[in-house]
């Protein structure tokens, strides 16, 4: 090489070597790409190095790309050239922040992390700070709030130490406000708008019309009695409602839900005259009775009473649950107090208006045991149809405390008809009449002043009873008894007693244990 091209080469290279200067900020061409670093041409005698963390968007680096570069050092330890690329963006960021923004101002930037006590923002390739407690970001996942971009308000700006913290809830505050205003100003009465259930209460619900807030009666939530506002809406649901009324200064909305359809009790008595047969969807069921929906808005009451004709009382509870779909007969509609009953056991014919062809007095017919009451106990019989055995007609001689101490729930008995009222829907069961009365044998077995070991089964206030035989009881009066013996007898003891008395009709024995 000659000497007058060597020079010019030097006079080159120290051209090159004199516009690169340390702290710089120079365009660069990206020159190849791999797992750790990126290599950048700038121009200068070797190639440069920037670490492949300091890009946000890898895939997006080609080579040829043109990128911002800080030069760091022209020459490190190991004599190389020292880039950075996220450098330059903060100094760049740092210089137009310097020259366009302060305290108060609002600015557009993107979460790019979340850090102890809140989020780091980028800012025109600044690291700003979004402290939790000014985020605005309540009940949002952090996956949520890094795929948007944002505007935030300049909370504190120092230039000099490049600190930067930013507030979100200012901005949403203003923007709320916006969207307050512009809602108060397009709301008119009569009109239809989406809203959000926020907060359900006893007498209603409030709904998020979109910044203004207004409250959904429970009278104005279904032209049908509802116990409670969470039978028709639930807290997040989109619903539509009229507008019934409003009040700006008093920031006061009255809605309405039922409004929107048509008051189905208008033609109510047109609808559905006494008589009519309808289907409908059983949507509560009480201990008195089952509410029915025949139509959306129209709710009847199918009383236990009007259930069945076989059994006098029911309980609604295990006969049906809500969503069962039920035919139904009209049997009044009141409609000033909207109210309309229903019954089911008019679709059927009356078994007791021929009930006593089936059931003859002194007949034997078979049943099964369904219920107990103190007084006695119901028996279901083959018809479907229900009577009673009264606890004075399960035995002759024995004195029952409680039907189940004779019978037991679903046993399967065979009893006598001892009376049938069709009016009152009433049918009169014995059971101790299957057996002849033993009275007038009892009588002859037990002659006064017999004397005789009993078995004593109950003490009571007013004498002991005692047990002579099986099934054969007699008391012993509290006269005919030394208070402090009587005090003192206890089931299963035995006592001397004597025949005083002895009662065909009333079917009784009275007995003594004095000497």
């Amino acid at each position: 090489m000659n000497v007058e091209k060597q020079t010019q080469m030097a006079e080159m290279y120290n051209e090159t070597f004199r516009d690169i200067k340390e702290g710089e900020i120079v365009k660069g061409k990206v020159a190849a790409v791999n797992e750790k670093e990126v290599v950048v041409d700038i121009g200068f005698k070797s190639e440069g190095f920037v670490g492949i963390e300091e890009f946000r968007n890898v895939e997006n680096l080609q080579v040829g790309s043109e990128i911002d570069i800080l030069i760091e050092s022209i020459e490190d330890d190991e004599g190389r050239l020292v880039l950075s690329h996220q450098k330059a963006e903060k100094l760049q960021g740092w210089m137009k922040l310097g020259d366009s923004i302060n305290e108060g101002d609002n600015v557009d930037g993107r979460i790019v992390k979340q850090v102890k006590g809140g989020f780091i923002v980028d800012v025109y390739g600044i690291e700003a700070f979004l402290p939790m407690s000014l985020s605005a970001f309540k009940g949002v996942s952090t996956e949520e709030i890094m795929a948007s971009k944002y505007t935030f308000q300049v909370a504190k700006l120092n230039k000099l130490r490049r600190n930067l913290i930013l507030s979100r809830r200012e901005v949403v505050q203003k923007e709320k406000e916006v969207v307050r205003d512009k809602l108060w100003k397009e709301l008119d009465k009569g009109q239809k708008r989406m809203g959000v259930v926020k907060g359900i209460t006893d007498f209603g619900a409030f709904i998020d019309l979109g910044g203004v807030d207004g409250l959904l009666h429970i009278t104005d939530m279904s032209w049908t009695r509802i116990n409670h506002p969470s039978e028709v809406v639930s807290v997040g649901d989109k619903i539509e409602v009229l507008i019934l009324d409003y009040d700006r200064e008093n920031s006061k909305v009255s809605l309405g839900l039922k409004q929107i359809i048509e008051n189905p009790w208008t033609d109510i008595y047109d609808k559905y005259p006494t008589g009519t047969k309808a289907k409908g969807k059983i949507v509560n069921v009480m201990p008195y009775g089952v509410f029915v929906e025949i139509e959306r808005g129209i709710e009847g009451l199918l009383h236990s009473s009007e259930i069945t004709w076989q059994k006098k009382l029911v309980n609604p509870h295990e006969m049906f649950k809500v969503g069962d779909e039920i035919e139904v007969q009209i049997i009044n509609v009141d409609k000033d107090s909207k109210r309309i009953s229903l019954s089911m056991k008019q679709l059927e014919d009356n078994p007791w208006l021929e009930i006593e062809k089936h059931y003859a007095i002194d007949s034997k017919v078979k049943g099964k045991v369904r219920g107990f009451t103190d007084y006695g106990a119901f028996v279901e019989l083959e018809s479907g149809l229900e009577g009673m055995i009264h606890i004075s007609d399960m035995s002759w001689t024995k004195k029952i405390n409680h039907p189940q101490d004779v019978l037991e729930k679903g046993q399967e008995v065979e009893v006598i008809v001892l009376a049938v009222d069709a009016n009152s829907r009433k049918i009169n069961l014995g059971l101790k009449q299957l057996k002849p009365n033993p009275w007038p044998q009892i009588a002859e077995k037990y002659p006064i002043d017999t004397v005789m070991e009993a078995e004593v089964v109950l003490n009571s206030n007013f004498g002991v009873f005692v047990k002579l035989e099986n099934d054969v009881e007699a008391l012993v009066y509290s006269s005919e008894i030394d208070k402090e013996q009587a005090a003192a007898l206890k089931p299963g003891d035995k006592l001397s007693v004597k025949i005083i008395k002895v009662d065909v009709e009333q079917m009784k024995i009275g007995v003594s244990a004095r000497p």
